[in-house]
């Protein structure tokens, strides 16, 4: 039967980096995020109705979550961004925040069209096949722009996936660039039809978070991952960069990890050194790109962050819209690996993702300098050797229980208003979860270190009370801590706050630029203050005692104004001051 190959070359124009949303900050790629957004972890035991709170004051709100990581995706007013994001990062009840930061596709250099897949040969994709052509039973999570559901080479090995810009169920491809990435990984093969995947019989989850502009947020790309895992796939592909760094990234990674799953990403293709993320992630697989002969691609980033090195120029692979192409880039590179790991639990599905990856680096190729080196990681990847490993791999059963213990507060200790609970847990292969109980109630559980669960002891009775941690590992062992007792003792704070508004002061005339300055103190600590003129709320700041806010008077009308200042403790008492001005 005679093939017709259609050769498609997708060109992304480096004018497209101009072409974003409205809503995106600054095309420098270290600020290039959404204006009016930022992610928000609070800490264990903290209730949403503390953000809300100072929110509220700013216009702002929560508008979703990745419940796994605890992590909320708020809006704010563009123009008050930075003042909340400041506020929030010195507020004691939350452990991070951040910008919602994008990522783009690599970039993809236009080269020579070849007429087979020579990446599969180079290898040792064949003799690997005599092994295992993979398993229907192991599918793969591509996180990109979707997958065209009537290519020939994919539509029957589509599962249901989730296009998170729209959420709903529709990942058709609106860039091309996921379509291309998801045969590289596993295009339906031994069909007398189109290209060969390296794993012939995995399905295909498609994750739609980049756009038709190239550009997926951090945090569609988190909800992606957690997404992935909740559904039980081990294997997940990321060809998607950027270089700015993520705690809310890096939170989707760890909660992958510990749950058993594998990420590959791109290294990206700047020919530079800059980490990019999710790749230089802890637990991500990141992977640099080879030609033909076996040397580093031009285009292709490296650094000591790069794990592995893969086939990258010239990849024939499927296109958009039922055709095929020859692509290059970092993204191919990743998918290809990916396709691999999928061949490695297929062979022997009872591995840890930590085995799998020691099994993927241990075999490989070595290229460049003996041994690890910043341009093919630990090699170049050899699929046969890769899985003779998997075959002759015993994995032991793990017996061993983590070992845990509280560190913060110490037994017998007093402890008044709200603390930080301390846990450390470790394990031979990996603690999953750590959960903290308070007199055998639990109070929370994290998934990733560090394990400090927060602690409002106000809302408490006073008396003793006797805190335990219990700690999980891959193989369902568990580790109780020793129980910690202490003794909960909190005076009600009758006492409230003495506030003065030390400028400008009572029955003055004032400039046309008043700065206004409040001053406040309390026996336990002031936790709000709040500014009004003339009845309407100024400004509010949390967790200070003194407050500064510039008064422009040019459009007020002459005559008296009143400056009123309120501040409050944790104990819910609040101290008022108001003078009365001329303009």
């Amino acid at each position: 039967m005679r093939k017709k190959v259609i050769i498609l070359l997708f060109t992304l124009l480096i004018f497209s980096l101009f072409c974003m949303d409205q809503t995106l900050g600054s095309s420098n790629d270290d600020s290039n995020y959404v204006r009016d957004e930022l992610l928000v972890q609070l800490k264990v035991g903290v209730t949403d109705e503390r953000l809300k709170e100072l929110l509220s004051s700013f216009g702002g709100f929560i508008t979703s979550e990745i419940p796994q990581i605890r992590v909320k995706q708020i809006k704010v007013p563009t123009h008050v961004l930075e003042t909340v994001k400041r506020a929030l990062a010195n507020n004691p009840h939350i452990n991070f925040v951040e910008n919602n930061f994008v990522a783009s596709a690599s970039a993809i250099p236009n080269d020579t069209f070849y007429s087979s897949q020579w990446h599969l040969q180079k290898i040792y994709a064949p003799e690997g096949w005599n092994i295992s052509t993979g398993s229907s039973e192991i599918p793969i999570a591509i996180i990109d722009s979707g997958v065209d559901p009537t290519h020939p080479d994919l539509a029957s090995k589509l599962l249901q996936g989730y296009n998170f810009l729209k959420d709903n169920l529709d990942t058709s491809d609106v860039l091309g660039h996921g379509t291309a990435v998801a045969g590289s990984a596993a295009a339906l093969s031994n069909n007398y039809t189109g290209v060969t995947g390296v794993s012939w019989n995995s399905p295909i989850v498609p994750l739609v978070v980049l756009n038709s502009n190239n550009y997926a947020t951090y945090f569609d790309i988190s909800r992606a991952i957690t997404y992935a895992v909740d559904k039980g796939i081990k294997i997940i592909n990321i060809s998607i960069g950027g270089s700015s760094s993520s705690s809310t990234l890096q939170n989707a990674v760890n909660y992958a990890w510990n749950n058993g799953a594998v990420i590959f990403a791109s290294a990206m293709n700047y020919s530079s050194s800059t980490p990019y993320y999710p790749a230089a992630c802890n637990n991500v697989v990141a992977v640099s790109a080879t030609n033909r002969d076996d040397t580093i691609a031009s285009f292709s980033n490296y650094g000591n962050w790069v794990d592995i090195s893969a086939p990258g120029v010239s990849i024939l692979t499927t296109n958009n819209g039922g055709g095929y192409g020859t692509w290059s880039g970092t993204s191919f590179s990743s998918p290809i690996s990916a396709g691999l790991a999928a061949l490695i639990f297929s062979v022997n599905p009872s591995l840890t993702n930590q085995q799998v990856v020691d099994i993927i680096k241990n075999n490989t190729d070595d290229l460049g300098s003996q041994g690890f080196d910043p341009y093919y990681g630990w090699g170049r990847i050899n699929v046969y050797k890769s899985l003779l490993a998997a075959v002759n791999s015993i994995p032991q059963r793990d017996i061993t229980p983590p070992v845990t213990s509280i560190i913060h507060p110490v037994d017998n200790s007093t402890i008044t208003g709200s603390i930080t609970i301390n846990v450390s847990a470790t394990d031979n292969i990996g603690v999953t979860k750590v959960e903290l109980y308070i007199n055998d109630l639990l109070r929370g559980s994290v998934n990733a270190e560090p394990y400090n669960f927060y602690w409002d002891t106000t809302s408490e009775l006073d008396g003793i009370y006797y805190i335990e941690a219990v700690a999980y590992d891959k193989a369902g062992n568990t580790g109780r801590s020793n129980i910690t007792t202490v003794i909960v003792s909190n005076p009600k704070d009758t006492i409230s706050p003495i506030i003065t508004i030390n400028s400008p002061v009572n029955g003055s005339y004032v400039s046309k630029m008043q700065k206004i300055n409040v001053k406040a103190s309390d026996n336990v600590g002031v936790s709000k203050l709040e500014l009004y003129i003339d009845g309407t709320l100024k400004s509010v700041v949390i967790g200070q005692d003194n407050l500064t806010y510039t008064w422009n008077t040019k459009q007020e009308a002459p005559g008296k104004h009143l400056i009123y200042a309120k501040a409050y403790d944790a104990g819910g008492n609040i101290g008022e001051a108001i003078i009365t001005v001329y303009k």
